[in-house]
């Protein structure tokens, strides 16, 4: 393999990242898109991905002081519904949003 100075800066710091030598790190980045472990994904999608990522994090960390607040039985927000309520539809959110997370790296699959 064979890299510019700026692929090869790029893997020296994913490397770095992990600890690792960067013709380490290398090889097993090659050997997981080889095995298909690992599917590569432009910038755009990758970028897209880390965000449903992130909001299926935040939503889960949501659900989880929701349900808190639901034990201790205080309002939320100050909004009329029950917190058990909003804590349902937080979770339909959640589910949601693993959907479409499912449904992009499908189709990131099945162009690879």
């Amino acid at each position: 393999m064979s890299f510019n100075d700026a692929e090869l800066e790029v893997v020296r710091l994913a490397a770095e990242r992990e600890g690792m030598a960067s013709a380490a790190w290398a090889g097993r980045q090659v050997m997981a898109v080889a095995q298909h472990t690992l599917v590569p994904v432009s910038r755009d999608a990758g970028d897209v991905l880390r965000e449903l990522v992130q909001a299926r994090v935040h939503l889960r960390e949501t659900v989880a002081a929701l349900r808190a607040l639901t034990a201790a039985g205080l309002p939320v927000f100050g909004l009329p519904e029950t917190a058990a309520t909003v804590v349902e539809e937080t979770l339909k959110a959640v589910a949601r949003v693993d959907e479409a997370t499912v449904a992009v790296m499908r189709e990131r699959r099945s162009r690879s």
